[in-house]
């Protein structure tokens, strides 16, 4: 029985990670010229250093930790006086865990089975952090869609933003409503007083320059005549200029493929619930954080502009305080437009059907967005960036709400926001 048993528990020692690691019938020319410091106290073999209280190889230390956590009794088959050398040392486990004992290795200082898994995760976690961190194929090919469609759909350098409305800087409306438009004050005052009669039209025409209507006056009287009547004098500008972000929007969605993979009423709603966040985070892009200038090519925005247009400040200030936060973080192209990209595949948007395929979708960009910050940069502190840009965008979404209600107000003032822009905003799927 005794020799049975000793049979199989060499058979399990063989096949034990913790086992002999190679040093079972090596060469002996080695053990010549060894130092006597550096050879095993148990079987003579070369030493790797004190395990458990005593100079041994690798293979009698993984034999004491086994030994030691192992229930069996163990017996010698001969006279409990074996010999334990290199060569023979897996015949009598009885013995060697003997000299084991007597040379002074001790069981207290074998590690329990939960503290060695937990040293492994440690040196596995390290390991990992020493690798570089790469982008996975997958990864790449999101990032590369996503520029392509953003290089394609918007124009950096702004030019066509002259072809606008022009954006009157009237001084007048700012001193007369105390820098702030008090929306309740001029709902009351201009209630009674009946709309322009033009302004939907022109709205309309604006959109279609070829209708007749179109040629009635000229664009010197038209001019004229909607100043006379505007009481937000940046509203007509920065109406167009929405109105083309959206459209640029629009085209950057339909041409990355996850967008184009979702159903018509979910990509609807995921544009009706984005649109304003992505305008955001485009136009910091032209931010300058030193003046709190918006710096569009021909063109610059302050936030007066955006006063005079009708908003207030209890949008305006998180505004501010948004684009200078991201604006600081100094993102580089790739980390706005996965930015975008996460925003537009929020699987919480109101309308939204397929919620797992978006949120999907959405994971994929973040984790695109995590990974890349982790293999492109190398400051010190870029373990804060992602976290940061969540906060961004978490920001985003109380700011979206309140400029859907300032937006329609101002709309029931002067009419001069266009189509688009309502139906964006509008509440109906």
């Amino acid at each position: 029985m005794c020799l049975l048993q000793l049979r199989m528990s060499e058979d399990m020692e063989e096949l034990s990670p913790l086992g002999d690691s190679g040093h079972g019938d090596g060469s002996e020319e080695e053990t010549e010229e060894d130092d006597e410091l550096k050879i095993c106290q148990v079987c003579g073999d070369k030493s790797t250093g004190y395990h458990f209280n005593a100079m041994t190889c690798e293979g009698c230390k993984g034999f004491f930790r086994r030994a030691m956590k192992r229930p069996a009794q163990l017996c010698c088959p001969f006279q409990n006086a074996c010999v334990i050398t290199k060569t023979n040392r897996r015949q009598c486990q009885s013995c060697r865990l003997q000299k084991c004992l007597s040379i002074g290795m001790k069981r207290e200082l074998i590690m329990s089975d939960e503290a060695v898994e937990k040293r492994r995760m440690q040196i596995r976690r390290k390991r990992m952090q020493e690798e570089p961190v790469t982008l996975s194929p997958q990864q790449e090919t999101v990032i590369q869609e996503l520029l392509t469609a953003h290089q394609k759909t918007f124009d950096m350098t702004c030019s066509n933003f002259i072809q606008f409305r022009p954006l009157d800087r009237d001084q007048k409306f700012l001193s007369e409503y105390g820098r702030e438009p008090d929306i309740g004050r001029l709902t009351h005052t201009t209630m009674h007083k009946p709309p322009p009669e033009d302004a939907m039209q022109r709205t309309n025409s604006y959109f279609s320059p070829s209708s007749p209507s179109s040629n009635l006056q000229s664009p010197e009287n038209k001019e004229r005549k909607r100043h006379k009547n505007a009481i937000f004098t940046t509203l007509p500008h920065f109406a167009d200029l929405t109105t083309h972000m959206i459209k640029n929007i629009i085209n950057f969605s339909k041409t990355l493929t996850m967008f184009r993979a979702l159903i018509i009423e979910d990509q609807i709603a995921l544009l009706k619930g984005a649109s304003f966040e992505i305008i955001l985070i485009h136009f910091n892009m032209f931010f300058n954080e030193v003046t709190g200038i918006w710096e569009c090519g021909p063109l610059q925005y302050c936030l007066d502009d955006a006063m005079r247009a009708g908003f207030q400040r209890h949008l305006l200030d998180p505004m501010m305080n948004f684009h200078y936060a991201l604006r600081k973080l100094h993102l580089h192209e790739e980390e706005y437009v996965l930015m975008q990209a996460i925003s537009l595949f929020s699987p919480d948007r109101p309308g939204v059907t397929h919620h797992s395929v978006i949120d999907r979708n959405q994971e994929i960009v973040a984790l695109t967005l995590k990974t890349y910050i982790e293999a492109k940069r190398t400051e010190p502190e870029k373990h804060l960036l992602y976290p940061k840009i969540m906060a961004c965008l978490t920001e985003m979404r109380s700011m979206n709400e309140e400029y859907t209600k300032q937006l329609l107000k101002i709309q029931d003032i002067q009419p001069d926001v266009s189509p688009l822009l309502l139906e964006i905003i509008s509440k109906d799927g």
